[in-house]
């Protein structure tokens, strides 16, 4: 096979896999009584995004996108593919073959980073969600989701390499 298109095989792969663990925690999450993030509203954040408006007062005020619910979860798995890519950018391929945890876990914890200091402040809900009711909270809960991402990109290497893939 090509390497380049083994490569992007790869990634695409590792990054949905560990996209799928993050979204069986945030189920679990749901089912505990959790209340975890709404995609429809990473979808009308984005939606705006590309008509040009960044930041919102509160995301769930603003005006819907159509079909924001799948732009939502199109760029959630969009942006766990890119963090995969990240993940394998910094270690090369190299640690796909022999995949090891903590280098996994440890970009899972940075990518907290992102919604906390940028995609929170831009829904309206502050840096660390500090405009919410409980900040400390959901700020927690973002790093534990996240780390459970690192977890899942461990994971899914592992799986391809016990697949042979």
């Amino acid at each position: 096979m090509n390497p380049l298109l083994n490569t992007l095989l790869l990634t695409l792969a590792l990054g949905a896999g560990a996209t799928l663990v993050m979204d069986a925690w945030l189920l679990l999450l749901q089912r505990l009584g959790i209340a975890t993030l709404n995609f429809a509203f990473v979808g009308r954040w984005v939606g705006h995004l590309l008509r040009g408006r960044i930041r919102h007062s509160a995301i769930g005020q603003s005006e819907p996108i159509r079909g924001e619910l799948g732009l939502g979860w199109l760029m959630h798995y969009a942006t766990g593919i890119a963090f995969a890519a990240l993940l394998l950018g910094l270690t090369g391929m190299a640690w796909i073959e022999r995949p090891t945890l903590w280098p996994a876990l440890a970009l899972g914890v940075c990518t907290v980073a992102i919604p906390l200091l940028l995609v929170q402040p831009a829904m309206g809900a502050g840096i660390a969600s500090r405009n919410t009711p409980t900040p400390l909270k959901n700020s927690l809960k973002s790093l534990a989701t996240h780390s459970v991402f690192g977890l899942g990109l461990y994971l899914s290497a592992s799986l391809l390499v016990a697949l042979g893939v």
